[in-house]
């Protein structure tokens, strides 16, 4: 079976002490290390699973087993430059831009997350890995929508309770979930 590696951030309960990393180790994390940087805690795992998915969702669950801990987000590059874009893909940054421009390549590339206006644009790493494959046909890339899709369901059950039932029900026909 394949190895999968990934990092979990997480808020609430120290992690750092030797109980919590007893818990954790007891909730079935004995393939995670446990690490902090600048107040961030995360959850390094190499687990062992078919797929990404199947990796991410038994962690996530093992991980909340230990109380006062929740997970918040599938650490990853998400959001990437053009100098990001261009090391990802062993490019120079010129091509990558002549492709962001459209005057290289088939245009249509995505438009990004950030004010197209602004000095410092960012796109969705998920949204140009499909461009480049439907695109430019590269299928070496990995698939990064399900990280996307996994941070946006951890995103929404961390808000969710700010809102109005209503409002929640709006969110989630908004999602496609209801």
């Amino acid at each position: 079976m394949p190895i999968q590696h990934f990092t979990l951030i997480v808020d609430g309960t120290d992690l750092q002490s030797e109980p919590s990393i007893d818990a954790l180790f007891e909730a079935g994390c004995d393939d995670a290390t446990v690490g902090r940087t600048d107040g961030v805690q995360y959850v390094d795992f190499d687990r062992e699973a078919e797929s990404l998915a199947e990796a991410i969702i038994s962690a996530v669950r093992d991980v909340e087993k230990v109380d006062g801990v929740q997970v918040t987000r599938v650490a990853d590059a998400g959001l990437v430059s053009m100098t990001d874009i261009a090391t990802r893909l062993k490019r120079s940054r010129e091509s990558v831009r002549l492709l962001v421009t459209g005057a290289r390549g088939p245009g249509g590339f995505p438009a990004p997350v950030t004010d197209p206006r602004g000095r410092y644009r960012l796109w969705r790493w998920s949204d140009v890995t499909r461009w480049l494959k439907t695109r430019l046909g590269d299928d070496t890339l990995p698939d990064d929508h399900l990280v996307t899709a996994i941070n946006a369901s951890l995103e929404l059950r961390r808000y969710q309770h700010e809102f109005s039932g209503a409002r929640r029900s709006s969110l989630r026909a908004l999602a496609g979930l209801s």
